[in-house]
């Protein structure tokens, strides 16, 4: 067994679960989520054409995301799709205020878009329901 095979598996389940929570907020308002409308007026706000598109998107592609990863299922393609989810949520909402997370930054976006490239570039590994993905 390749230590890189194990390292995959708290990244995909840590990120998978994440991405699956806040998708469920955004899509059903649960664990004290918004909803799916309210996730639409938020994208209006922001200057989205086709918000309630967009709002369905990013909510089902995080839960959908979040389960391959789980599972460990189109891992690579996921992850990647899922960083560059997050690399336009850093850019139309946290930019603007800089890296602190503190002050509503893109740090904690830097970060998932770092876990989800590594992700890609590792691959599910032995541990996944398609190791060669």
């Amino acid at each position: 067994m390749d230590l890189r095979d194990l390292a995959s598996v708290p990244l995909r389940f840590g990120l998978g679960i994440m991405f699956l929570f806040h998708g469920l907020q955004k899509a059903f308002g649960l664990f004290g989520g918004s909803g799916i409308q309210k996730f639409s007026d938020m994208l209006m706000g922001l200057g989205f054409p086709n918000t309630m598109f967009w709002a369905y998107f990013v909510a089902y592609l995080e839960i959908t995301g979040g389960i391959l990863l789980i599972v460990g299922l189109l891992t690579r393609f996921s992850a990647f799709a899922l960083a560059v989810l997050m690399v336009v949520a850093a850019v139309k909402v946290h930019l603007p205020n800089g890296f602190s997370f503190m002050k509503g930054g893109f740090e904690y976006n830097f970060i998932i878009v770092c876990a989800c490239l590594a992700l890609s570039l590792l691959g599910g590994g032995e541990f996944s329901m398609n190791r060669d993905l």
